[in-house]
């Protein structure tokens, strides 16, 4: 049986059809568009894994040294070596553990670059004006980043769309990630309207479906 990520079940059917309705409404009044992508994490984070074993392994090893094996040094590096690796592999089967070796810098950046390689991956740059705009979700990180196509630079500043992310990040924070990303979309809906407003020829060039991986 294939085991199914987080990502696929962090919200309900009911939940994913409200957020690909408050997408889809949004773009009946501009020629921008919005597509939302959830994944378990933005990176496998190694080096927190091996802190993650470093630490316990050390933890673990020198009471057991002490206690039972004379204090001896040459005892404690084989048992030290032989507990990291189940250790490091403890680490790495529990996210809720590991998350407390990320490095708060290199979590920003892996969430970033995550949610860059996601809008070119998905396609949503492929939009004729230009106007693609991805609300990212990772859990493991517990961070969402908004992002946008060159279009919409040209008249919304990153800092406007970081608003609309921590918008969602707060209601999810307050278990309301539903009720938060929906009103955030309409939010950005509302100011993509003013720049770029709906126009007679256009149609639906970004999937409304949200993403997971």
């Amino acid at each position: 049986m294939k085991h199914m990520a987080k990502s696929d079940r962090f919200f309900t059917e009911q939940e994913c059809t409200r957020i690909e309705e408050a997408t889809h409404e949004i773009e009946k009044k501009t020629s921008g568009e919005v597509a939302v992508m959830v994944v378990d994490s933005s990176d496998d984070y190694p080096d927190a894994e091996i802190t993650g074993g470093v630490l316990f392994a050390g933890l673990a090893a020198f009471p057991i040294t002490v206690l039972f094996l004379h204090e001896s040094i040459w005892y404690f590096i084989p048992l030290f070596t032989a507990l990291f690796f189940p250790f490091r592999y403890l680490v790495r089967l529990l996210p809720g553990v590991k998350v407390l070796f990320l490095n708060p810098r290199k979590k920003e950046e892996a969430v970033r670059t995550r949610a860059v390689r996601a809008f070119y991956e998905k396609g949503l740059y492929k939009t004729r004006e230009n106007t693609g705009v991805l609300f990212f979700l990772s859990l493991l990180e517990h961070k969402v980043w908004v992002l946008a196509d060159k279009g919409i630079y040209e008249k919304i500043h990153q800092e406007k769309l970081d608003s609309f992310a921590s918008i969602v990040s707060h209601g999810v924070k307050e278990g309301n990630a539903c009720d938060s990303l929906s009103a955030a979309i309409r939010e950005a809906g509302a100011l993509l309207a003013e720049h770029f407003p709906v126009r007679k020829d256009d149609t639906d060039e970004l999937p409304n479906k949200l993403m997971t991986e």
